[in-house]
């Protein structure tokens, strides 16, 4: 994915928004397209990359991988690797991912029984 221009005004306000409060570093990870339902698709138990592409039938190979990439490096999942023929990858939510998606879980249901779009 394309790294922000570091001149950009964009690039300011959002570094600015960021250093202020780190829910706004959040938001501005999990508003990236697909991310939450990626972490949503691991907690309900789509484990491997061809089950996360199936349960999400429009996302591409490329966005699935960065997706998984980003959640990885910020310890909202484990990605673990089994040994045989063929090796086996399966992605899990760790302790602070499932945290977070319980809190997802909470804001989905307010947006859906509270706001009007």
């Amino acid at each position: 994915m394309s790294e922000r221009k570091l001149s950009s005004t964009n690039y300011h306000n959002q570094s600015f928004l960021e250093e202020k409060c780190a829910l706004n570093e959040l938001i501005n990870l999990l508003s990236k397209r697909w991310m939450t339902d990626v972490l949503f698709g691991i907690e309900e138990g789509n484990n491997r990359f061809t089950c996360l592409k199936e349960s999400l039938e429009h996302i591409s190979d490329h966005i699935l991988a960065d997706r998984l990439k980003f959640l990885e490096q910020h310890e909202l999942i484990d990605k673990n690797h089994t040994p045989g023929n063929p090796p086996r990858t399966e992605y899990a939510l760790t302790n602070k991912g499932a945290e977070l998606s319980s809190l997802l879980d909470g804001l989905c249901h307010f947006a859906e029984n509270k706001m009007q779009f």
